[in-house]
């Protein structure tokens, strides 16, 4: 898994219908859609597959000051 940068926490479950996924970090800053780097590798691609994939995303406040992404992949 690439990040953004700093310490992050990844929790994934799973249902008979959905895997759910939440990574959370000390970051409050929003995740925003850049064009992907295809050439020196510095990113962009993470937030555009989250959307692509999930039928649901939320962002909720915490932990701390940061921020958590919560995300759901029906089966």
């Amino acid at each position: 898994m690439r990040h953004g940068g700093g310490h992050y926490t990844l929790h994934l479950s799973a249902t008979a219908d959905a895997v759910n996924v939440a990574v959370s970090d000390l970051n409050p800053t929003p995740p925003r859609e850049r064009t992907p780097d295809l050439n020196d590798g510095t990113g962009g691609f993470g937030w555009h597959m989250i959307r692509r994939l999930t039928c649901n995303v939320t962002i909720t406040p915490g932990p701390g000051q940061g921020k958590t992404i919560h995300a759901r992949l029906t089966r």
